[in-house]
């Protein structure tokens, strides 16, 4: 569906009124209450007949994309039993191929539930690459780090990040490079303090898994004698470009460090409640001036993709830890889904003339949407996937009227794929 000249939504909702949007050349280039007259060009019109409205689409801040062919594979179980046990040996056959498909399966679920954008972290970064150069998403992907027992960085995600970087040269704009340390406790300080430096100098955001867990934090503070947070700014990893996921287990010295840092946190709420990581109190952290954004983490501990799940559990979440009513205001929430999250990696989002061609159609005749006395808080506590009814991701339309192409193809090979992880 990839655009050759332009985009006309014809008789779309924006803020409650009834307008036409003009896309050229992957931007907003018009934004009317009359009729927008296409003189030359090839214009392909979707008409919203004022039943659509038009928001910012979403923008996952973390998650692991190829483990989607894991959902449900071992579930309800302690957290080191589930990664030592079971999640860790079955990625120890995943194969390129594998990683190919499951990614385009991933892909195909964000499509389907509204996002445009996941800042990755996995293995075999080559194919996910691939995938989304095909399916024309938006995705940062990373230079995966973890060390052996030496302190050194392991061969395999030497080579892959080479191979990474290769492939990368040649790929869209849609496509971004990260330098991705796992986390402090997999990662030797000698190799952080070089990573903060290679960050420093290709001018690459860091994407970090930081105070996941009490029990890392706790193992963090006897080895270095600070928290993974303060760690991380005595290594020089704590900056304006470093992105941390989770970061559920921090103190007011952690905060004030994020924010003076001008760092982001990738809040992962659904993750974090079925692994038990902790109660992340996210009123506190926008209170204490930290960037706080939203990410699914990945499907083996989420076990979806849809960032309607994460924005109802990250608001009732944040009024549980406040115990307060009022915390997790649902524009707080919409917008660390939407636009912050896109602002946080460079995107210039918003529906707005001159920012990126980047959409979100939602059916206001659904069912969950009535009655639509508020829109984006049925988004938030109402809505489900099935709300999407067209993608737009840099002016290519991505699914409309809930159709993808090569769903079915997508799916075919998914299924092949999980056959071998089968019990």
């Amino acid at each position: 569906m990839e655009n050759q000249s332009g985009i006309l939504l014809k008789d779309v909702i924006l803020n409650n009124q009834s307008v036409n949007i003009k896309i050229d050349n992957s931007r907003i280039s018009e934004i009317s209450y009359d009729p927008i007259e296409i003189e030359n060009g090839c214009y392909q019109t979707i008409d919203g007949q004022n039943k659509l409205a038009v928001f910012p689409p979403f923008y996952n801040g973390h998650t692991h994309c190829a483990m989607s062919i894991l959902k449900g594979y071992a579930d309800d179980l302690e957290l080191m039993d589930w990664l030592e046990n079971h999640i860790w040996p079955a990625e120890s056959l995943l194969t390129k191929e594998d990683v190919y498909a499951a990614s385009r399966l991933a892909i195909l679920e964000m499509i389907k539930s509204g996002t445009v954008f996941f800042n990755d972290m996995y293995w075999f970064q080559t194919e996910t690459l691939k995938a989304c150069e095909e399916l024309k998403i938006r995705a940062e992907i990373g230079l995966l780090y973890i060390c052996d027992e030496n302190g050194n960085v392991l061969e395999r995600n030497i080579q892959s990040s080479q191979e990474l970087l290769d492939m990368a040269k040649s790929s869209s704009s849609r496509i971004s490079i990260s330098c991705a340390p796992h986390g402090v406790y997999t990662v030797s300080d000698k190799v952080l303090a070089a990573i903060a430096q290679e960050a420093q100098t290709f001018n690459r955001r860091i994407h970090i898994h930081a105070s996941e867990t009490a029990y890392e934090v706790e193992t963090c503070k006897k080895r270095t004698g600070a928290s993974p947070i303060i760690h991380l700014k005595n290594l020089g990893l704590l900056t304006s470009n470093t992105i941390l996921a989770h970061a559920v287990h921090l103190d007011d010295e952690d905060r004030l460090a994020i924010a003076q840092a001008q760092s982001t946190i990738v809040h992962n709420p659904v993750s974090n409640l079925k692994l038990v990581n902790g109660l992340f109190d996210f009123e506190k952290n926008i209170k204490s001036n930290c960037k706080v954004i939203l990410g699914t983490d990945g499907n083996a501990s989420n076990n979806n993709l849809s960032f309607f799940d994460e924005m109802k559990s990250a608001a009732l979440m944040a009024k549980l830890v406040a115990q307060n009513p009022k915390a997790g205001n649902v524009n707080d929430i919409f917008n660390a889904a939407t636009v912050k999250s896109a602002n946080a990696f460079g995107i210039d989002a918003g529906i707005e003339v001159g920012k990126v061609a980047d959409l979100m159609l939602i059916s206001l005749d659904n069912p969950i949407m009535q009655a639509n006395h508020n829109t984006i808080s049925n988004l938030v506590y109402a809505a489900d996937s099935s709300v999407v009814d067209t993608l737009i991701c840099d002016g290519n339309i991505l699914m409309l009227h809930r159709v993808v192409p090569q769903e079915e193809e997508i799916l075919y090979y998914a299924k092949e794929c999980c056959r071998k992880f089968r019990r």
